[in-house]
């Protein structure tokens, strides 16, 4: 079994992506819609996915919810809430009373490049991401080296709160930059509630012109301090797109778990996401 644990969908006439900006991102300035991820999987195996939030709107999240109710290779769904704010957990209990609730398995706000590095870290945030553990929803950490600080000041203070860290929090895999994000990983992997989603790799290389060379110091390390069964794949697609075709990504993961045991592999390719989402 596979299972993509991470893409994205949206509908430009409904809801503008405001952080596609710039010549370089208009590749994927226009509508993805899940035929158009089918057609993108066809062939690699993928049998669920995980639909994860794009926007900070309130409005987003119960139409992921609606898509995941009506279509059956979706298995959970990544919402959003402004996770510092009051309002959040009302906000949340909204979101549960939805017909799709029962596909609400994680929550993610963007701490990457905030204003505030140690948004992540913020007593507010704290006190509303212990909540999601009294609910049994996970949370996803998008951050980059900048912002990872504040995710291990958040982890340490939510233990029972299960963490899945996106992007493997993005380093500048463009630059070869190891520090301070490889000793910054190896804090957060030492805190046995967080996963790492082997995803958004191409997007931080060179894009179109990166080898698979120039991911494995990186993977390796991931490999070595959270071991391959707290490691996922998953695609970014469709923002993947801009580095790199969806089969291009699947070739880049295989060849870089390559050396896994079967066992191995099954937690790579489905049964860490299962355990950390939840999925049915």
């Amino acid at each position: 079994m596979r299972i993509d644990s991470h893409h994205h969908i949206w509908d430009l006439s409904v809801r503008d992506q405001g952080w596609i900006t710039g010549d370089a991102m208009q590749p994927i300035r226009r509508n993805f819609s899940m035929t158009d991820l089918r057609e993108a999987i066809a062939g690699h195996g993928i049998d669920k996915t995980v639909l994860v939030q794009t926007v900070t709107d309130y409005a987003e999240t119960p139409e992921l919810l609606a898509l995941a109710e009506s279509d059956s290779l979706i298995a959970g769904v990544v919402g959003w809430l402004k996770i510092d704010a009051p309002d959040a957990i009302e906000h949340l209990r909204g979101y549960l009373d939805l017909p799709g609730a029962k596909y609400l398995k994680s929550i993610r706000d963007v701490a990457q490049d905030h204003p505030d590095s140690n948004y992540l870290g913020k007593a507010e945030t704290i006190a509303n991401v212990r909540k999601l553990g009294d609910f049994g929803i996970s949370y996803d950490l998008l951050s980059k080296t900048a912002e990872l600080a504040g995710a291990v000041a958040l982890v340490k203070a939510c233990p029972d709160v299960q963490f899945i860290m996106d992007h493997i929090s993005k380093p500048v895999i463009s630059l070869g930059t190891m520090e301070p994000w490889k000793t910054l990983m190896t804090e957060l992997a030492s805190f046995p509630n967080v996963v790492c989603k082997v995803s958004g790799l191409v997007t931080e290389a060179k894009w179109y012109e990166w080898k698979t060379q120039d991911f494995k110091l990186y993977v390796d390390h991931l490999i070595e301090i959270f071991t391959p069964q707290r490691l996922m794949f998953g695609s970014d697609w469709p923002v993947a797109t801009l580095g790199g075709t969806y089969e291009q990504v699947i070739e880049l993961a295989e060849e870089l778990t390559k050396e896994f045991s079967p066992s191995e592999g099954e937690y790579f390719w489905s049964k860490t996401a299962i355990s950390a989402y939840n999925l049915a």
